[in-house]
């Protein structure tokens, strides 16, 4: 999960770079289709796919539609709001997990996790609004808002759905089928602007950014999240998120894009400790 928060924070930094040239969800289309290619190549190389791993489909599209579900009301919250109270609506993730996990694979949150979840909040909710607590204060959700938190349920019900539907199939050939069918619902909802996209015109940012979220930001994170929902509680899994925004920075600082206040790195500190009480077996 630690190489989970990195990889996915570099999407961010990109795709900001990448976002006024593409509309987000062709760029979306594009890369699941890419990291599909990628990931059946290597789970057919492997071996592993079995027709017993083919049984009951319906878990896959289960699970592919809780994750495309997440991405279209991203964007759909995102035509409203902005990316800063977005990105605070996204600390109530792991709490959401939490309750999901003890709800639909009795998982329970000790009271070290729940001490580790609110620290790391404070420090991602520090992180996210740069240290500025009149930011902090003022903020009030709107209309936007209100869809992304959907998008964030569906996010935080994943990971024990995970779990639950797994039935001993690898974590590659698990996230093999999932990916078939979020990408077939994805590419119904993208469609229109698949066809609208003038491709042959976009700029080599663009092309970089597809390519990096295909390979490290989807392919890559979806394995290490199944890997990681069969293994821990889901309150954990969903936790590590709190660490994107500090990864961000980095991210920023090694692009030559700046560095933040002194102050935001008091954030990135908390999000540590959170993520120190976490890493303790229970």
């Amino acid at each position: 999960m630690l190489g989970f928060s990195a990889l996915v924070a570099g999407s961010f930094s990109l795709g900001s770079m990448a976002a006024p040239s593409i509309a987000p969800t062709a760029l979306n289309a594009v890369r699941f289709v890419l990291a599909l290619a990628v990931l059946g190549t290597v789970a057919a190389a492997s071996g592993k796919i079995t027709r017993a791993s083919m049984q009951a489909p319906w878990r896959y599209l289960v699970l592919g539609g809780l994750m495309i579900a997440y991405f279209v009301l991203m964007f759909a919250g995102l035509e409203t709001a902005e990316p800063v109270p977005m990105a605070a609506v996204f600390t109530l993730t792991p709490p959401m997990a939490a309750l999901f996990g003890w709800w639909i694979v009795r998982q329970r949150t000790t009271p070290r996790m729940a001490l580790a979840l609110g620290i790391g909040a404070a420090g991602a909710l520090w992180v996210i609004f740069r240290a500025d607590l009149s930011d902090l204060l003022a903020f009030a959700p709107g209309r936007g808002e209100a869809i992304y938190f959907w998008g964030c349920a569906a996010h935080a019900l994943y990971a024990p759905m995970v779990r639950r539907l797994n039935r001993g199939e690898p974590a590659l050939v698990y996230t093999l089928w999932t990916m078939v069918a979020g990408t077939v619902l994805l590419l119904v909802w993208a469609w229109p602007e698949l066809r609208a996209t003038d491709w042959a015109a976009l700029p080599p940012i663009v092309w970089i950014t597809i390519v990096y979220t295909a390979l490290a930001a989807t392919a890559a994170t979806f394995v290490l999240l199944q890997f990681a929902a069969l293994r821990l509680p889901s309150a954990k899994v969903m936790a590590y998120t709190y660490l994107v925004p500090s990864w961000v920075i980095l991210w920023e600082i090694a692009l030559g894009r700046g560095t933040p206040p002194a102050l935001v790195l008091a954030g990135v500190g908390a999000t540590v400790v959170s993520l120190a009480l976490l890493l303790k077996p229970e």
